[in-house]
């Protein structure tokens, strides 16, 4: 179905709101969500009952304290407080298909859920008298929402599993835009294959149609142009597509959004609007509604809190309790490269800190002695990039150092740097000089904070990456740093090592 407005038309709206789904997006989301309510609710009343269970030691409990004279058992209390707690999920939209299965927004709506339930029994126990046990309430809703969070962070790993195996639990995007817009959209869409987007098909304007051919090349792989921003609809049947991302173009103003967004309803079709910016955090972005124009605020970028006494007491506290932790591991280590190759136990290598300094990272040893001395011959053997150079198979390394290598066990000593000032337990990769030399204004931005034992760049390919995504995930770390964003990136660092993946 479609239909168009033009001046002196009648308006013909559609029917009522669907109940079944007229996409397989929408098929597949309607599922996801039927899940996430059976076992929200399943967590809740396992919360509440385990609560009355460890408060009263049994089934069996007291009745509940309060000015009225009706005697109402906490049995009856637990059995109110998971519908009223499941009531404030559904209201509070924590289940809606935009936020769940990615992103932090899910679990603040959880965690928002659960602070209303709190507030309400609060107002409650004002009004109406009542004395909730202070121990049933303090074990019920830290371990209700708790289990919710495990329990949705379970439904994400199960989601992405049948998205890598089965080609399951995916969004087919249509991208509309100018071919440089549209190249990076594509482009951002296929770096993350987690989240579930594939892009299917671009259109870009009329006038530039016949000089892109009937492709459009984003990372590393070629995009059918299926259309061009007047003819979105049919570029949609085409394709199969069930969501539309776009980007302005000439033709595409608000008017044709607008009328694009009518179009597209009864198909069962999203459309998505893009900003135009990547790399910028959430915790960043800000929406705002001015003059009935949605308006997207970006905070300036977080390098003087990358730099704050917080982040530096931090760095302290954490590598004063890991070295502590892993010594025997380190004296391991040390007596294997001692007696496996000649030479030091320790390599330091000058890398650049923060402003430019340089100082001497810690490694242990994982190369054969003047090991640097060749490495200007293997870059031009090999063709290597002097900004970035790394060798899968490279002749320098020892027995030892490659095993080591693999599960970055070379990088333990760093946390020594950490003490004594100079890194950072996250941050930018750490650089040698003549990558240094070769920045421009760019990337300079990484040396406006230490450099780091961990970061983006380690959980996300380490050594496969390229220099374009090595520089982006820096910036983008540098640009976008919260202390939430370290804890997940040091959780997500012991993941990566132990898998030894792009590691050499």
């Amino acid at each position: 179905m479609s239909y168009e407005l033009t001046d002196g038309d009648d308006l013909d709206l559609p029917g009522p709101s669907h109940v079944l789904p007229r996409s397989e997006r929408e098929r597949w989301q309607a599922e996801y969500v039927k899940r996430l309510g059976t076992t929200d609710s399943m967590v809740i009343a396992a919360a509440v009952l385990l609560a009355q269970i460890i408060r009263f030691g049994g089934p069996v409990a007291p009745p509940l304290a309060w000015a009225l004279p009706y005697e109402v058992g906490y049995t009856g209390v637990s059995v109110l407080l998971a519908l009223v707690w499941v009531v404030i999920l559904a209201v509070g939209n924590s289940r809606s298909p935009q936020v769940v299965g990615s992103g932090s927004e899910e679990y603040r709506r959880l965690v928002s859920a659960t602070l209303r339930l709190f507030g309400l029994l609060a107002i409650v126990s004002l009004i109406f008298q009542i004395e909730f046990a202070r121990g049933y309430l303090a074990i019920a809703l830290p371990l209700g929402l708790f289990g919710l969070m495990l329990s949705r962070l379970g439904w994400r790993l199960h989601a992405r599993a049948r998205r890598r195996i089965r080609d399951q639990y995916l969004t087919a995007v249509l991208v509309v835009g100018p071919p440089e817009a549209a190249q990076a959209m594509a482009t951002a869409f296929s770096r993350d294959p987690d989240a579930g987007y594939r892009v299917v098909g671009v259109c870009i304007p009329d006038g530039i149609l016949g000089k892109a051919g009937r492709g459009l090349q984003a990372s590393g792989r070629t995009f059918s142009v299926v259309g061009d921003d007047r003819s979105v609809l049919d570029a949609v049947r085409r394709s199969g597509a069930d969501t539309v991302a776009v980007t302005a173009t000439d033709y595409l103003g608000p008017v044709e959004l607008r009328r694009m967004a009518w179009e597209l309803d009864p198909l069962g079709v999203e459309l998505v609007v893009a900003p135009g910016v990547v790399d910028i955090s959430g915790a960043r972005l800000t929406n705002r509604l001015v003059a009935g124009m949605p308006m997207l605020h970006i905070a300036k970028p977080q390098y003087d809190r990358a730099k704050s006494t917080g982040k530096a007491v931090f760095d302290l506290c954490f590598a004063t309790c890991v070295l502590i932790a892993i010594a025997p591991v380190l004296v391991g280590i040390a007596v294997a490269v001692k007696l496996t190759s000649p030479g030091p136990v320790f390599y330091l290598s000058e890398r650049i800190g923060r402003g430019g300094k340089p100082f001497q990272m810690i490694k242990f040893r994982s190369m054969y002695t003047d090991a640097d001395r060749g490495v200007v011959a293997l870059i031009e053997r090999n063709g290597g990039n002097p900004v970035f150079f790394k060798m899968k198979d490279d002749p320098r390394v020892t027995p030892v150092g490659r095993f080591i290598r693999k599960f970055s066990l070379d990088e333990l000593p760093q946390f020594l740097n950490v003490l004594r000032g100079e890194m950072s337990v996250v941050g930018p990769r750490p650089q040698v000089q003549r990558e240094v030399d070769s920045y421009d204004g760019e990337m300079r931005r990484r040396l406006l904070v230490k450099p780091g034992v961990t970061g983006l760049w380690q959980v996300s390919g380490r050594s496969d990456l390229s220099l374009e995504d090595s520089v982006r995930l820096d910036l983008s770390y540098v640009e976008n740093w919260s202390m939430v964003l370290d804890l997940l990136l040091i959780a997500k660092t012991i993941g990566a090592v132990a898998r030894g993946e792009g590691a050499y």
